[in-house]
């Protein structure tokens, strides 16, 4: 199963969109499916960014939440591993 990140300068809401059947909801009788998609949208991250170094930052939490969305995980899921990874410190 493969997975497709897309940068668009479009200014939609959201800073990214999951597209696609996340992989917990696969069979492998689903092998020929189109790839699953995320696509980056650049200008809210550029808008909300402080400072020159904020964007990249903010391009990797986003990439790792969507990617979390592939993997199955809820956006309740998702925003409480968020919480507790920002507890922890970023690695």
């Amino acid at each position: 199963m493969s997975l497709f990140f897309a940068l668009s300068q479009s200014s939609r809401p959201g800073l990214a969109v999951y597209q696609g059947r996340p992989l917990a909801q696969r069979s492998v009788f689903e092998s020929f499916a189109l790839p699953n998609k995320i696509t980056i949208y650049q200008g809210p991250h550029e808008r909300l960014s402080r400072s020159m170094d904020e964007p990249r930052q903010m391009v990797a939490d986003t990439v790792r939440h969507e990617i979390a969305h592939h993997f199955g995980m809820d956006e309740r899921r998702v925003r409480r591993a968020e919480r507790m990874r920002r507890g922890r410190g970023r690695h």
